[in-house]
């Protein structure tokens, strides 16, 4: 979605009323902003992460490389024609979630409130925190202080009396918003019509490509046309259901709660290959470096998994899936690669190349896997991914790896 709204100033909007009380918190450019931190020489400069190959795809920009056109998910070869000075970097998850676990417990010592997004966003409800901490205001400018101070983490904080006025108003308080001075926006409850109705539709949630040129052909462009739009007439454009969830968000109003704990969905890693790979053992090493990079995560999440996914993409951009549920959850780098293996076979690709290979987990348990003692051969692998991983704490993520990883060259376009 793109930014909406026009170029309103706080004081154009009027003073809260006391009834907003749901923040979206927003990190700003939050990977490259952490990889300037700890690189401050980049500090002012084009930053881009991923796409460090020529045909990987852009995970973040920072706003310098952002005024050059570039932005997440672009490929990385129109990133580097548009910025060809930008610093390309390969993306180190492991920080971004080190960071982001870092910046939640600054937002939860305010409120237990806190709906995780994703990495970089949240929703909070303060509405039990004002006694102790002051108004919405008050509470959104010390959370985005505190961040700036102890994280050292650019971020920009909405302020409104929903989840969905809240996410809009966030974007009103970036660094190219309304609110940038302040890196706080609020919309007032009085001012929501005043400000939503200026807006395109496609600022309302749930409105894309196709809704937008429905809406379009009888002559919808902002939610004020949508809102002058009969009922039965949006009913026969859209649809019922989808016709009551526009109505709702015309109106400013969305019902839907914070929901305090929402937990990742999956956890996984893909790679685009600069160059093709048919090589199986190629192909095998990929699969275990996947495998091992997904438990790594599993286990610093603290969950493990019941299903396992593999994805695959040939030069044409044909693109297959295909999962498999465990027995018993897993959080061991070696099963996974065990089953991603298998999946690999099913596909019967019969010496095709890969441009792209992926595994995911998901169905995520909390805890590591209750593992029965065995009175096979079956390796136990706890003791020794529990050494593995106290390595990797203290020297990096690459310190130890499967044998078979440290003797191979890794395909163009990964990084070593």
């Amino acid at each position: 979605m793109s930014r909406p709204g026009p170029a309103y100033r706080v004081a154009d909007l009027g003073a809260p009323t006391g009834g907003e009380t749901i923040l979206h918190v927003d990190m700003d450019a939050f990977y490259a902003a952490v990889e300037v931190r700890r690189r401050p020489e980049l500090r002012g400069r084009p930053v881009v992460v991923g796409g460090t190959g020529t045909r990987g795809v852009v995970a973040a920009a920072s706003y310098e490389a952002r005024r050059f056109g570039i932005h997440s998910a672009m490929p990385a070869s129109r990133a580097r024609r548009l910025c060809p000075d930008a610093v390309f970097l390969a993306p180190d998850f492991a920080a971004y979630i080190s960071e982001s676990a870092a910046v939640r417990a600054v937002m939860e010592s305010y409120t237990p409130l806190v709906e995780p997004l994703s990495l970089d966003e949240a929703f909070l409800d303060v509405s039990g925190a004002r006694r102790l901490f002051g108004d919405a205001m008050e509470i959104a400018h010390s959370i985005r202080e505190r961040i700036r101070a102890e994280r050292r983490l650019p971020v920009s904080v909405g302020v409104a009396a929903n989840k969905f006025l809240a996410k809009l108003a966030s974007r009103e308080a970036k660094p190219t918003g309304a609110g940038a001075a302040s890196g706080v926006f609020c919309i007032p409850c009085d001012a929501a019509i005043r400000y939503l109705h200026p807006l395109p539709v496609a600022a309302l949630w749930g409105v894309g490509d196709a809704t937008v040129e429905r809406l379009d052909r009888i002559g919808v462009r902002t939610v004020a046309d949508l809102a002058a739009v009969a009922p039965e007439s949006l009913v026969r454009v859209v649809g019922p259901a989808a016709a009551e969830h526009l109505s709702a968000l015309c109106a400013g109003r969305d019902e839907s709660p914070v929901v305090a704990g929402r937990d990742a969905k999956s956890i996984g890693h893909e790679e685009t290959f600069e160059t093709d790979i048919s090589d199986p053992d190629a192909i095998t090493a990929e699969l275990r470096s996947l495998a091992e990079r997904v438990a790594l995560r599993l286990r610093r999440a603290g969950v493990s998994a019941r299903t396992l996914t593999l994805k695959c993409r040939l030069p044409t951009f044909r693109t297959f899936t295909r999962s498999r549920t465990l027995r018993e959850p897993t959080d061991a780098g070696p099963e996974i690669y065990g089953v991603a293996c298998e999946l690999y076979d099913r596909l019967q690709l019969d010496g095709h190349a890969v441009r792209l290979l992926g595994v995911s987990a998901s169905g995520l348990v909390s805890g590591a896997p209750a593992r029965q003692l065995a009175f096979d051969s079956a390796p136990q692998w706890s003791p020794l991914m529990s050494a593995a991983d106290a390595v990797r704490e203290r020297f990096g993520d690459r310190a130890i790896e499967p044998a078979r990883l440290l003797s191979r060259t890794p395909p163009k376009g990964r990084q070593p």
